[in-house]
C-alpha cells in the first residue's frame, strides 16, 4: 500500500507541476475535470451522481467555468468588473432556480437533502477549485500558485510528523482521533517555514520576481490553518454516510476529494491573500 500511495503521489505532482508550469488552456482544462470528477463522488453519496438533479450540477459547473474562462480572456489578471460578478452570481442563482424546478417537478423522486446537497457541491468543489486557476492568473501566477499546494500538502506532511512525533492532545477526537493539537500547529509553523524556503529559492533562481520570504510565509501559515479546516470537513462529510473514501481514482489516495479537501479549502484564500497583499 505505501508503495503504491508512494508512485501515485510523485506522479500527482509531476502532473500538478506540469499544469501549473503550464498555465492557460491545460490548467483550466485539468481543473474542469477534476471538479467535476469531484462533484459526481459527492454526489454519488446522495445518489443523484447518474440523475437530472446530478447533471444539473454539472451543466452549473462547466457554465461557471466557461464562464470564468471568457472573463480571464478579457480581463486584466486579478481583477474582476462589477458587471462579471454579477454575471458569476448569475449561475448560482439560475442554478438554484433549475435544481428547484428538477424538485418540484419531479416531486417526490428527489429528497430536500438531496436538492441542497446538489447544490452546495457545485460550490463546494468546481467554484473552490477554480480559484487554483485564477491565482495562477495573477502576477507572478505560477510561483502563486505553489503556495496552494505548499499550505495544503506541505501542512498536511509536517502536521503528520510532529504529531507522531509529541501529539498528546487530541484536536478532534470523535472525528479524527488520530489528529493532535501539536500536529496541527507544527502543520502551521511547518507550512510558515516551507513558504519561506519557498521564497528564498524563487527569489535565487527568479530574481527578477522579488518574492518577500515574510509574506509568504504568512500566508501559508494563514492557509495551512484554513487547509486544516477543509481536511477535516471533508472527513465529516464521510463519517456522516460511513464511507471510507469518496473514491478510488489515485491509488493509495481515494478520490479526488479525498487527494484536494484541503486544497479546495486553500486556494480561495491564498488567492484574495495573494490580492491583498501582492498589491
Amino acid at each position: 500500500m505505501f508503495k503504491t500511495r508512494l508512485i501515485s503521489g510523485i506522479l500527482l505532482v509531476i502532473v500538478a507541476l506540469f499544469a501549473i508550469v503550464s498555465g492557460g488552456d491545460i490548467l483550466f482544462g485539468i481543473l474542469l475535470v477534476l471538479s467535476l470528477i469531484g462533484m459526481s463522488e459527492l454526489y454519488k453519496i446522495a445518489d443523484v451522481h447518474k440523475k437530472l438533479l446530478g447533471v444539473t450540477g454539472y451543466v452549473a459547473a462547466a457554465a461557471y467555468y466557461i464562464l470564468l474562462h471568457r472573463v480571464a480572456a478579457g480581463k486584466a489578471p486579478g481583477a474582476f468588473a462589477a458587471g462579471q460578478i454579477n454575471e458569476i452570481t448569475c449561475i448560482g442563482i439560475l442554478f438554484l432556480i433549475v435544481l428547484m424546478a428538477v424538485y418540484v417537478f419531479s416531486f417526490p423522486k428527489y429528497r430536500s437533502e438531496q436538492v441542497m446537497l446538489t447544490y452546495f457541491g457545485m460550490f463546494y468543489v468546481a467554484v473552490m477549485l477554480s480559484y487554483i486557476y485564477q491565482t495562477r492568473l495573477l502576477p507572478h501566477g505560477a510561483f502563486l500558485v505553489g503556495l496552494v499546494f505548499i499550505c495544503s500538502w506541505g501542512c498536511d506532511t509536517c502536521a503528520y510528523c510532529v504529531g507522531m512525533l509529541i501529539g498528546k492532545h487530541k484536536m478532534a477526537p470523535k472525528l479524527s482521533p488520530k489528529k493532535s493539537v501539536e500536529g496541527g500547529i507544527g502543520g502551521i509553523v511547518g507550512a510558515a517555514l516551507l513558504g519561506a524556503l519557498y521564497a528564498a529559492a524563487i527569489n535565487y533562481f527568479a530574481p527578477d520576481v522579488q518574492a518577500s520570504a515574510f509574506a509568504y510565509a504568512f500566508i501559508c501559515a494563514v492557509g495551512g490553518m484554513i487547509s486544516q479546516v477543509g481536511d477535516l470537513a471533508a472527513s465529516a462529510i464521510k463519517r456522516n454516510h460511513d464511507i471510507k473514501d469518496y473514491g478510488k481514482l489515485i491509488p493509495g489516495h481515494g478520490g479526488v476529494l479525498d487527494r484536494f479537501d484541503s486544497v479546495i479549502f486553500t486556494a480561495p484564500v491564498i488567492y484574495y491573500l495573494a490580492v491583498t497583499i501582492m498589491k
